[in-house]
């Protein structure tokens, strides 16, 4: 499928899934941009992202990561974005991972921008839009650049595909994987995920604010942290957008075993249509207050 055709099927997707009427926080427009990437460009800026390849592999999740524009491409046309998007989109392609012992069903995109831009307090938003398909994990995070969890994990959105609710959780030494510090924001009604949002954190030294829509919807203080563990939000972290298919978290939600661990046949075959698909209108990260 052309990426003018993909472009084309999910700007008829969202003729159905209006954005959101509760997209009215303001943004920080007082405060200097020290990131940002609009996807305006004709292909991936890579003097500011990396593309993790098929080595990596976590949580036994379902894919294998790929640096290929059949999963990691800048689209344009599509409703409701500002320009060009981000598109992460998996494939379902059993058989072609080169991993020996992993044998992944699909193929799908992360990138991030360690030792290319890091950064110790602010503000990290993005507007995304996500697809109805129960069973993948997109998100949007950041990590510390040393051994996890040990530099420390903000997630600033994740969605393992009930499109009524995103998550957040901090993860550290102490309070890492099954962490008491995880929220789940659930979308008043006649909202959900498929309509475009922007996702946000506000880092501070002894304080972390989940937003949505510029809404706090979860606050982390220091003393909170260090219940469970050393508090590990003082040191430079890098962003990460990825699109994972089923695994720990997912199967988790849903509890499916067939015919992969946490995806159903259903959005196997929504894979296979080539829509499902995490868009990033951009990224934009601004300095402290």
């Amino acid at each position: 499928m052309t990426f003018r055709a993909l472009a084309c099927l999910i700007l008829a997707a969202a003729a159905v899934n209006p954005a959101s009427a509760h997209e009215t926080g303001s943004s920080p427009t007082d405060r200097p941009v020290i990131f940002a990437d609009e996807f305006n460009g004709a292909s991936l800026d890579r003097t500011k992202w990396n593309v993790i390849g098929p080595d990596f592999w976590v949580n036994n999740e379902q894919q294998a990561y790929i640096d290929d524009p059949g999963v990691i491409a800048i689209v344009d046309g599509i409703a409701g974005a500002d320009g060009g998007v981000l598109m992460l989109r998996p494939q379902h392609l059993p058989g072609i991972d080169p991993h020996p012992t992993r044998k992944a069903p699909f193929v799908s995109g992360r990138i991030d921008s360690r030792d290319k831009f890091d950064f110790t307090y602010g503000r990290a938003e993005a507007r995304i839009r996500m697809p109805d398909a129960e069973g993948v994990w997109p998100a949007f995070w950041l990590l510390g650049n040393g051994k996890w969890p040990d530099t420390g994990e903000i997630d600033i959105m994740e969605f393992v595909g009930e499109k009524d609710w995103v998550g957040v959780a901090l993860h550290g030494p102490g309070y890492s994987g099954e962490t008491p510090l995880v929220d789940k924001y659930f979308f008043p009604k006649g909202v959900d995920v498929t309509q475009w949002h922007t996702y946000a954190v506000e880092w501070k030294e002894n304080q972390i604010d989940f937003e949505i829509d510029g809404q706090v919807t979860y606050r982390v203080t220091r003393p909170m942290v260090e219940n469970y563990g050393k508090w590990r939000f003082d040191n430079p972290k890098h962003i990460i957008l990825n699109f994972a298919m089923g695994g720990a978290y997912p199967f988790k939600t849903n509890g499916i075993k067939a015919p992969y661990n946490g995806v159903p046949q259903e959005t196997v075959a929504k894979v296979e249509t080539g829509t499902v698909a995490m868009l990033v209108d951009w990224v934009r990260i601004y300095a402290p207050e």
